[in-house]
Parts: structure tokens; C-alpha cells; sequence
């Protein structure tokens, strides 16, 4: 990637109000939350561009962040250095997500 498209990135997760590290669910909620907020049917001014933002740049942002995690690839096997059992490989990736991890919700989690 360039730095270009890596400033792309940044500008669109600031534009969108996201932290350095964001979930596609957190990118999801953001958009849906700016887009209540700045959409024109919604909010309806009486100059064009005085909201600050417009809704075509919420649209790109978001869209160029979707496409950047859909890019995004990472191992779902253990390189050949790795001396992980399988499930201690996927806890150390997956441990502290909520669905996979600690705190998943379950009823053995929740009794503990």
C-alpha cells in the first residue's frame, strides 16, 4: 500500500470519527451515525456546505474503508515456526474476541 492510500485511510477513519484500531462493525456504526447526522434529507440547510460535511465524502470514506478490510488478509493456519495446538492458535489470535474469546456470552462463561 502507499502512502497515498495509507493517508486516504487515515483521513477517511478520522473523517468518520474511528480510533487507530477499528472493528468493520465499529466503521458500520460510525457511518450510520454521521449519516443521521449530516444527510440532507435529514438535515436541511438553508446554504449547501455549511454541515461541515457532506454526504458524498461519508459515502467515499466509508467505502474506501470497506474496501480496505475486505483487502485485509491474515493466516488462518499456524506458520511452520508455530508450536500451537489448534486451540491455543486460535485463542491466541481470537482470545479476546468477545464471540470467540472470554466473555462470549455463553452460559459456562456467564456462571464462572
Amino acid at each position: 500500500m502507499t502512502r497515498k492510500e495509507w493517508a486516504e485511510i487515515k483521513a477517511a477513519a478520522e473523517l468518520l470519527g474511528l480510533g487507530e484500531n477499528a472493528t468493520l462493525a465499529e466503521i458500520k456504526k460510525a457511518y450510520r451515525r454521521k449519516s443521521k447526522k449530516y444527510h440532507p434529507d435529514v438535515k436541511r440547510t438553508a446554504k449547501r456546505g455549511t454541515q461541515g460535511v457532506e454526504m458524498h465524502e461519508l459515502i467515499e470514506s466509508y467505502e474506501k474503508l470497506l474496501h480496505y478490510c475486505a483487502a485485509y488478509r491474515f493466516p488462518l493456519t499456524p506458520g511452520e515456526n508455530e508450536q500451537f495446538e489448534s486451540e491455543d492458535w486460535w485463542f491466541e489470535r481470537f482470545g479476546q474476541d468477545h464471540l470467540w474469546g472470554k466473555g462470549s456470552g455463553l452460559k459456562e462463561d456467564s456462571e464462572k
